[in-house]
């Protein structure tokens, strides 16, 4: 619980560290509602999941201030599950295409969900997909040499869908078991870049049935609610599977991943805590819940 309580710290002293101060053995009154409303928005949660869990704790009944916070707790619990098991087992290759805007640690976190998978066992090879920076391929080789997992790369400008094709039938012929694909960051509204994540969709599914196998969009945590629209078209436009939620150690708006769950219906599979290596952690509903509040 160490790295979560390290890493959550500024959304814990900002926020719900507040809240939680804030409540004593006094009766409940309507300042009690406005003031937390406004700390849960302010915390990122998003009007609309805020809303929820305020007509949520009314609808308890609570009298006392001391009820409240526990309820509170229960109730941002309520909005979270556990991560479901990547679907990364029971085939010769599963593929994980990973997606977002530049800057949103995309790249960095391909390397460290690398590192996580290969300690576990796995055989994992990199795709350099984002061709249209010379900085993001030299990037990824980086990681592929710091985590000692192969990196298949071609020249800047060349056509990322082929190069996907080529990661794929390289990984199939050499026996690798995931395929973890890194694309351009894309901002969100252009649409002919869109389509062309479609399309390497589309090329991955040629070599491997049913490929890809997850789609994982990476968020910027220090975003917030902006992190969501892009969600939002992401969702639309590649059937996004599940969440990367980064930098939430350098935010004090670690609330926005509960609007994820409520907004999106989208799984957070892992968040990041910090810039080393170990640093992406797999998501945690109870220890995420208790860290906001907690510092021990």
């Amino acid at each position: 619980m160490g790295i979560f309580n390290r890493g959550l710290s500024k959304t814990r002293k900002s926020f719900f560290g507040r809240i939680a101060n804030m409540l004593g053995n006094t009766e409940i009154d309507e300042d009690t509602w406005d003031d937390i409303e406004a700390l849960l928005i302010q915390a990122d949660l998003g009007v609309n999941t805020t809303t929820r869990v305020i007509q949520a704790l009314k609808a308890r009944g609570i009298t006392k201030n001391d009820e409240l916070q526990a309820a509170l707790r229960e109730e941002l619990l309520n909005l979270l599950s556990f991560p479901p098991t990547l679907n990364i087992s029971g085939r010769e290759l599963s593929i994980i295409l990973v997606v977002g805007v530049n800057g949103s640690g995309k790249t960095t976190s391909i390397g460290k969900l690398a590192h996580r998978l290969s300690l576990a066992g796995r055989k994992v090879m990199l795709a350099a997909g984002d061709t249209f920076r010379a900085a993001a391929i030299d990037q990824l080789k980086l990681w592929g040499e710091k985590v000692n997992v192969p990196v298949i790369a071609n020249q800047p400008g060349s056509d990322p869908a082929a190069l996907v094709y080529d990661a794929t039938v390289a990984a199939k012929a050499r026996g690798y078991e995931i395929l973890i694909v890194d694309t351009a960051g894309r901002l969100h509204t252009n649409y002919n870049l869109m389509e062309e994540l479609a399309k390497i969709r589309a090329v991955s599914s040629k070599v491997v049935p049913d490929a890809p196998h997850e789609v994982l969009l990476v968020l910027d945590g220090t975003t917030g609610q902006n992190a969501l629209q892009q969600a939002k078209k992401f969702k639309e436009m590649i059937d996004v599977t599940g969440v990367i939620i980064t930098k939430l150690d350098g935010t004090p708006k670690g609330g926005m991943v509960f609007s994820v769950f409520d907004d999106l219906n989208l799984p957070v599979h892992y968040i990041g805590l910090g810039e080393g290596i170990n640093d992406l952690v797999l998501f945690n509903p109870e220890i995420f819940v208790k860290s906001l509040f907690d510092e021990n």
